[in-house]
C-alpha cells in the first residue's frame, strides 16, 4: 500500500500532474500542487514545496513538452 505523501506526489492534482497540465494548457512553469486533488483544499506553491517536489513538478513538465501534446484553443 502507498503512502499519503506517494499518492500526493503522482496522482491528481500532485506536483508531476501539476506540471504536465500546465504544458499542456501552454501555461509557464510555476510549481505548484494541490494534496487534495486539483482545486480541492489548499493549493500548495513553489515555497512551500521541497526540492522533490519541485523536482517532479519540472518532470512532469518536461514529459509533457517531450511528448509535444497540448491543447488547441482553436484560434
Amino acid at each position: 500500500m502507498s503512502s499519503f505523501y506517494e499518492e500526493v506526489m503522482t496522482g491528481h492534482g500532485g506536483p508531476r500532474d501539476r506540471g504536465g497540465a500546465d504544458y499542456y494548457y501552454h501555461r509557464p512553469p510555476e510549481p505548484h500542487y494541490w494534496a487534495q486533488g486539483t482545486g480541492h483544499g489548499i493549493k500548495t506553491v513553489a515555497a512551500q514545496m521541497n526540492t522533490s517536489e519541485i523536482a517532479a513538478y519540472h518532470e512532469g513538465y518536461a514529459e509533457a513538452e517531450d511528448h509535444g501534446d497540448q491543447k488547441d484553443w482553436g484560434y
